[in-house]
């Protein structure tokens, strides 16, 4: 019992070591990390400019827009520059109360997708289910409490994981096989029982994201009937379009959330190395792609980006 406290401690910094077994190419790996990361920051950015900036984007929609914008610039700018240093000049030092820091803007950002994927789905049912009422369904003041419930549901969820993570003892390396802190991979370095921290970490983002799929799922299903039942087959394109770009969206966060979530948790024989490579990923692509996505889909975002860029085509 004496040699666990005499080993026992609280780190003062971890060191990030990247992806363990692909050290050898990690200045390769690096290069399309930066490209990504450099279209998800423009992107993104430009996206949140022309919604703020342009009067007649100023509705619900755009609106969720810009939040789901604001929390993809938020995940790429918490792992992914720290990602490419490493890969560029090797491990890196991160002290403990930056790892937390990293680890829950990383899992708050996560959830926060989520619920704003949620709140996306719930405005394209009232703009298509009830296209008269849905002024009056989507008020300001509902928009604000909607805000709200999105920031504090996430917050709430995410916030017990630094309380787990802080008082745990660690009597190991304070090396991470990782790019970034995540709270189950900090966990584990600890010479404490982390059922806690593992079932926490597991139950919450499965509970999380299968609730938000199934209700997002049941919005989807009835907005489909909404629209083949309109009556003009341009009314029924023009409404699958508008919900395309957000299938689209869904499918690149929700799909790859699955895996990686019920991977670590049953993967056993996936190789760590192929772990890592795909959270890395998945920290970087869906930010880079859903500005794309949304700015080649919608007709509002695509006319207002060519006359950004390219005015006198306008004139």
């Amino acid at each position: 019992m004496a040699t666990f406290n005499l080993s026992s401690f609280t780190p003062g910094f971890f060191i990030l070591l990247g992806i363990p077994g692909l050290e050898q190419f990690h200045m390769w790996i690096g290069i399309p990390f930066f490209i990504i990361y450099l279209v998800a920051f423009a992107g993104n950015g430009i996206l949140l400019y022309l919604i703020f900036m342009e009067r007649s984007l100023h509705e619900p929609m755009f609106f969720f827009l810009a939040m789901l914008a604001a929390t993809d610039l938020i995940l790429c700018n918490t792992c992914v520059p720290k990602t490419f240093s490493i890969f560029w000049l090797g491990p890196q030092r991160i002290t403990f109360p930056g790892c937390l820091t990293q680890m829950f803007f990383l899992h708050f950002s996560f959830a926060m997708d989520s619920a704003i994927l949620l709140a996306m789905a719930f405005d394209r049912y009232a703009a298509i289910c009830f296209p008269l009422r849905y002024a009056t369904i989507l008020t300001r003041q509902t928009i604000t409490k909607t805000v709200v419930a999105i920031i504090s549901r996430s917050f709430c969820i995410i916030f017990p994981c630094v309380f787990l993570l802080k008082p745990l003892p660690f009597c190991r390396a304070v090396l991470i096989p990782h790019t970034y802190c995540e709270h189950i991979g900090v966990a584990r370095l600890a010479c404490a029982d982390i059922s806690v921290n593992i079932w926490y970490g597991f139950a919450v983002p499965v509970m999380t994201i299968m609730s938000d799929l199934i209700l997002i799922g049941v919005s989807y299903t009835i907005i489909l009937r909404a629209v083949f039942n309109l009556p003009s087959r341009d009314a029924r394109q023009k409404a699958l379009s508008t919900c395309g770009s957000h299938v689209c969206v869904i499918l690149i966060f929700y799909t790859p959330a699955m895996f990686s979530v019920l991977a670590h948790r049953f993967g056993h024989n996936i190789p760590h190395s192929f772990h890592i490579m795909f959270a890395n990923l998945y920290g970087a692509i869906p930010p880079a792609i859903n500005p794309i996505i949304y700015g080649v889909r919608t007709k509002q975002i695509r006319d207002k980006t060519k006359l950004l860029f390219f005015p006198k085509l306008n004139h």
